[in-house]
């Protein structure tokens, strides 16, 4: 039975740790349950007061993959990834990162160096903006390099890649909150092309 019980508890993990700052204590509980020996899905769960919020931790696109590798059921798999998956228009995501965000449109407009008229036809559906005006966008949106990854993939384009100098540079800017001027800016002195923001 020991065996047994042994085993059982290093399939499943439980850790709990409490944080304390600026008088405020959360207690965050991570619960990994692994599949196949390979991919996980991790929950966080933080109380503050009477409050309680659990947050699930998002899947690799590799650990998807090997789960699409070694599924037998197509089903199964969309029914248990189904949070993990890419969801929506690219106008919706759009709004929904505007909403998140809390800004304008016109915020995006200034901080991406795009065209009004150009960017409210993004966000109507009415556009499909190249991959250089979305990372514009995404300058615009003050996305995170996460959340541009996610922006390139929804719209069908390649993400950034940490091998090319160009994309090695953006991500650095994005990294680092820099705004679409101060990355061209970091292009040219590299010899390299800026945001392509011109009007079509």
């Amino acid at each position: 039975m020991r065996s047994n019980d042994h085993s059982t508890k290093c399939r499943e993990s439980s850790v709990s740790s409490i944080f304390g700052f600026q008088g405020i204590s959360a207690v965050v509980t991570f619960n990994i349950n692994r599949y196949n020996n390979f991919s996980h899905r991790a929950y966080a769960q933080q109380e503050h007061g009477k409050d309680s919020t659990i947050v699930m931790v998002e899947k690799s696109t590799d650990e998807l993959k090997h789960e699409i590798k070694t599924a037998t059921d197509m089903e199964d798999y969309l029914t248990k990834n189904r949070e993990h998956l890419l969801k929506g228009s690219l106008a919706e995501h759009l709004h929904m990162l505007l909403s998140q965000k809390n800004l304008r449109r016109a915020d995006v407009i200034r901080g991406s160096l795009l065209g009004r008229a150009y960017v409210y036809r993004i966000f109507a559906g009415e556009k499909i903006p190249s991959r250089d005006k979305l990372i514009a966008l995404a300058f615009g949106l003050r996305l995170s390099e996460e959340e541009t990854m996610k922006l390139l993939k929804l719209s069908g384009n390649r993400e950034l890649y940490a091998r090319d100098e160009r994309d090695a540079l953006i991500l650095f800017a994005l990294q680092r909150h820099m705004t679409i001027m101060d990355a061209n800016g970091f292009l040219l002195d590299h010899g390299l092309s800026i945001l392509n923001t011109a009007k079509e």
